[in-house]
């Protein structure tokens, strides 16, 4: 299994940082690893992302899970659990008014190890995503 992940103190509250990761039609305004997005952030729903970690591809993916304002999944794969990419947002209040984000990404099934040596790294994006969220968010975006 692959994994990606980043960790981040965001001085804003669990509901402003919500508010910010799930609002499809601004997101792409705040985070510079976003080239476009397209589609609601609702449970059920297909999205589609272009990163600038491949700016060539469009990324569809399902709106898994939204627990408000605390978690939040992202997933795609390839049917019979051949290959599966599972994005997970998770927020909790640290207590003095600020917010501990985690984003973590997990690559699984059986075709994962041949298909995980196509995906280029994605820690340095991951730490961009962090950084844009804590900006926008301590700027009252």
């Amino acid at each position: 299994m692959t994994t990606y992940s980043v960790e981040e103190t965001i001085a804003a509250s669990p509901e402003a940082v919500w508010a910010l990761l799930t609002d499809g039609s601004s997101i792409a305004d705040w985070n510079t690893t976003i080239v476009s997005f397209e589609g609601d952030i609702v449970v059920g729903n297909g999205i589609k992302l272009v990163s600038t970690v491949n700016p060539k591809r469009a990324f569809k993916l399902n709106v898994a899970e939204m627990k408000a304002p605390h978690r939040m999944v992202w997933s795609d794969g390839m049917p019979l659990g051949l290959f599966k990419g599972v994005r997970t947002f998770t927020l909790s209040s640290v207590g003095d008014g600020s917010t501990r984000f985690e984003m973590v990404e997990e690559y699984s099934g059986l075709l994962e190890p041949l298909i995980s040596r196509s995906i280029p790294d994605m820690t340095d994006s991951f730490r961009e995503f962090a950084a844009s969220l804590k900006q926008a968010a301590e700027a009252g975006s």
